[in-house]
């Protein structure tokens, strides 16, 4: 009874904190989400309260009808989707030859990928800024791409070379008794075995993408604007509403949602797949 007890006393002790962290994380969002179902004038009051007193559903309707928010996140979409297949195009490639070839100078190199990667990112927003509109493409969703490929490129070879140095080698030389080239060996064996892979890395990089501003905000105008730019822009000089905001990041959220439903296994199996060498 005692061992029992003392068992019970110790998870007790785990979930109380971890119940604490799940509470203090998704608050926000449960508080987003009210703010958004709630009059205007619910949110101006002194007597604040968590749950509304009456539920509505305009502020959603006044930002889809009044807005280019529907624009705004088709051209988000479409940005990040493209910026993920040729991040993981490129960086598939690359780690592939980092991993499998040996070469001088690959160790450099790849210290060199990781230290663009550090570099913070407003560094590259002047001297792209001067080339882009040299090549009259500031205003084009082209510069955004570009622009996004130039820091999600090198974290995507050096995560992805983790990974691809987790694939047991002696697949490939089976393969290449089989008769197999190196573009097929890339399709029918690598690949296959790189999905986790590259699901979680293009999950980073299409988030990456999908929550950008500063670059969306220098590189596009009011006609082919991106979703941060598009909620940052209903912040007005004068007024705030807070309520269109708030129904405006919920609606946000959506497609992210449902991109994580539909890769969990695939996710998890990704992040945890680099760690071990083959």
């Amino acid at each position: 009874m005692k061992m029992k007890r003392t068992k019970r006393i110790q998870k007790l002790v785990m979930l109380i904190p971890l119940l604490l962290i799940v509470c203090f994380v998704i608050f926000p969002y449960i508080w987003t989400f009210l703010t958004s179902i709630k009059p205007t004038d619910e949110l101006y009051t002194t007597n604040i309260k968590i749950l509304p007193r009456e539920t509505t559903f305009q502020n959603y309707v006044t930002l889809f009808t009044s807005t280019d928010f529907l624009a705004s996140m088709f051209h988000s979409i479409v940005i990040a989707v493209i910026t993920s297949c040729i991040s993981m195009l490129v960086s598939s490639m690359a780690s592939y030859a980092f991993a499998r070839y040996r070469f001088r100078g690959k160790n450099l190199a790849l210290s060199g990928i990781l230290l663009l990667y550090m570099f913070p990112s407003v560094l590259y927003l002047t001297p792209l800024f001067v080339v882009f509109n040299k090549l009259k493409l500031i205003g084009s969703p082209v510069a955004l791409v570009v622009s996004y490929c130039t820091f999600t490129i090198p974290f995507s070879i050096w995560l992805l070379t983790s990974y691809m140095k987790s694939i047991p080698l002696e697949l490939e030389e089976a393969g290449k008794i089989d008769g197999a080239n190196v573009p097929q060996l890339l399709y029918y064996v690598v690949m296959p075995l790189l999905k986790p892979g590259l699901i979680a890395t293009g999950t980073y990089v299409f988030i990456n993408s999908w929550n950008e501003y500063l670059f969306a905000v220098m590189f596009t105008t009011s006609n082919n604007r991106t979703l941060p730019v598009s909620l940052a822009s209903l912040v007005g000089e004068y007024d705030l509403r807070w309520d269109i905001i708030s129904a405006g990041a919920v609606a946000a959220m959506i497609p992210v949602v449902i991109l994580f439903m539909f890769i969990q296994k695939n996710l998890v199996a990704g992040l945890t797949a680099g760690s071990v060498k083959g």
